[in-house]
Parts: structure tokens; sequence; C-alpha cells
């Protein structure tokens, strides 16, 4: 990769950064594409966002951000303009320079992760979901989940407060989705299994041939939870498998064919 003055600029927000490995797959896509551009992990911390985004914005060759944890919802009031699936989550995971120099955000999480299922053979339409997790991510999951037609959702969080606000939510505008229901996909919408040492987000005996299980987590791609789903016979869909299906809407967003 040869970097000039003509270099185009796109970067990933997030804290901790160091677990992401999307730079790799956006500079071999830059590659492919002939782009003269790259794009660089940035350590962001939540405290930070707001005076880091103001500087951003002063640099003219940077033309797009990816968000990650812990930021999704709180880039929302720092945008110019908002998508569809941005307004409706309340939350932003890509955005790209306007015209105007001003910025646009969407959010893809929701459609990348249906679409991670999909790739591994896991149908959404139909399934009884317990999903785990209801931040920036579990919310768009939630949504796309019920746009692609599962029969209920059962929604859990370390805030049920929140996990409720979001139930209502989706019920709101799915009202065919149902809230209960016994379960035959699990979804860890959570960061546990960042660390080796995080507890599984759900019991082991819950975990059987007739349960799929897809979490969020992209380092490691085989987490606990799916190294066990795995033992137990389980279809699995990984954290991988998400971000390339929402890299790919995101790599379209920017113009950029994957």
């Amino acid at each position: 990769m040869s970097i000039s003055g003509r270099t185009r600029l796109f970067a990933i927000l997030g804290d901790p950064v160091s677990v992401v490995r999307s730079p790799g797959w956006w500079n071999a896509l830059f590659a492919r594409a002939g782009r003269d551009a790259v794009f660089v992990p940035m350590q962001v911390g939540a405290a930070d966002l707001p005076r880091a985004w103001a500087g951003l914005r002063a640099i003219g060759n940077l033309d797009g951000l990816v968000l990650t944890m812990p930021h999704k919802q709180a880039a929302v009031p720092l945008v110019d303009v908002l998508g569809g699936s941005a307004r409706l989550t309340g939350a932003v995971n890509t955005v790209r320079r306007l015209p105007d120099g001003g910025w646009e955000g969407e959010m893809f999480d929701g459609e990348g992760f249906v679409a991670g299922l999909r790739a591994r053979g896991i149908t959404p339409e139909g399934r009884h979901v317990r999903q785990k997790g209801c931040g920036g991510a579990g919310r768009a999951i939630a949504f796309a989940l019920a746009r692609a037609g599962v029969a209920s959702l059962a929604l859990e969080d370390a805030a049920p407060d929140r996990a409720a606000s979001l139930a209502a939510e989706v019920a709101a505008t799915f009202p065919a989705v149902a809230r209960g229901g016994e379960p035959d996909l699990l979804v860890n919408a959570t960061p546990l299994g960042l660390s080796v040492n995080d507890p599984l987000p759900f019991d082991p005996a819950t975990l059987s041939p007739r349960v799929s299980v897809a979490d969020v987590i992209p380092n490691p791609e085989v987490t606990p939870l799916i190294a066990a789903a795995r033992a137990a016979g389980c279809a699995t869909a990984t954290g991988r498998d998400m971000f390339e299906g929402q890299a790919r809407l995101a790599a379209a967003y920017f113009g950029i064919g994957a």
C-alpha cells in the first residue's frame, strides 16, 4: 500500500479498538478496488468522543468513519443527517462525509447480522429468539430480526429498563412479533466473550442441536459461547460473519463495491 498526499482517509473509532479486525478487510478492499485510500483504527474513549469528533470534522481528507463500542448511540447527536435505520434504532455505525462537509450516519449492524445468519444457513423467519444485550448493536439486531420475520423476540440486558424499552419499541413497529416462545435462536449482543475470563451469556444447559447460536464478538471469532455451542451440535454464526455482512453494506454506502 502506497500512501501519498492524495490518499483519502477512513477510520474506525472504538474503545477498545485493539480487538477490531476491520482495518485489514477494508485495506484489502481498497487495494482490489484500486482506491487511493487507507483505513486506520483510532482509540477513542467514551468521554473523549465529542472532543475527538470536533477534530475529525476539521480533517478535510477524512471521508468516512466506522463506529464500534461504545460509540454507536453516543454518535447520533454528533452527525448532521441520519439514515432510516439509524433513526429507527437510535444508533449509528457508519458515517460518510457529505458534499457540503457535514456527516451522514447510518446503521448496518442489524442487516449485517441477519446477512451473517443467512450465510451460515440460519434462516431467521419463524424463529423464536432470545437475545442478550440491548445496546447500539443490540438495538439494530432486534429491529432487523423483527423485520426479517422472527416469530418471537425475548430481550434481556444488564439494565432491565433498557430491554423493556427496546421491546416496547420493537412491538410498536412490528406488532406481529411476539415476546415469548421456546427459543431456538440464541443471540449474544453483549461484550461477554471479549475476554477468556468472561462468563457465558447463556446457560450451557440450554444448548442443543435444535438451537442455533449467534455471537457479535468478532475477535476472538470462536468465543467460549461459540465453542460450547459447536460442541453441543448447534449451528452457529460468529461475529466475523456479522462483520462481513455489515462491512459489505457499509462499503456500498461509501460508494465502493465489495
